[in-house]
């Protein structure tokens, strides 16, 4: 099986950005990748397309290789943090403020896809094996609902005009002021 990869260091976006783009085109055939990124609406994308077409080329000239490019599918793609190279911006009051350019290192690399027939040849035996051992439990196990703890129940202070309490009081003053 034939893998290549490719790499781009140092490009001037930030990793995460990249990751949106690389996201989309893993797993796909090559072709089909291309042509998601001739049309994404991300700059990166460019910059990633550049990266797949080298990918690609490093699978051509790889010994044993049958030729045909539409067997060829992404098979990794990730997008590293490179060194940030920090500026300084002016702000008011004497200030300063840190501007971080970052930059991203892109590696894509590219495998040929299996054939059906090599797959099916290999299910057999691992069915085998699987009959021998006993399967886990297929009930799932729940858990237990959390017991509710009880509320207390405060008792509640009287509040009528009782002769004691400071409520009462303060209300009898205001009451024979007014008449």
């Amino acid at each position: 099986m034939i893998e290549a990869h490719a790499t781009a260091r140092y490009v001037r976006t930030s990793a995460q950005k990249a990751k949106l783009v690389l996201d989309v085109i893993r797993g796909r055939e090559v072709n089909a990748a291309l042509a998601t990124l001739q049309y994404a609406r991300k700059a990166v994308a460019r910059d990633i397309e550049k990266v797949l077409r080298s990918a690609i080329a490093n699978a051509q000239q790889k010994d044993g290789f049958t030729g045909d490019v539409d067997r060829l599918i992404v098979s990794a793609c990730y997008a590293n943090e490179g060194p940030s190279m920090k500026r300084v911006r002016p702000a008011p009051m004497g200030r300063a403020f840190r501007i971080v350019k970052r930059t991203a290192h892109l590696t894509v690399r590219v495998s040929e896809r299996q054939e059906a027939a090599a797959i099916t040849d290999v299910a057999p035996a691992s069915a085998g094996a699987s009959e021998e051992t006993e399967p886990a439990e297929l009930t799932p196990s729940t858990k237990r609902a959390a017991r509710k703890t009880p509320v207390k129940k405060r008792k509640r202070k009287k509040t009528g005009d009782a002769a004691g309490s400071r409520r009462a009081s303060t209300t009898r003053r205001k009451t024979a002021s007014k008449e």
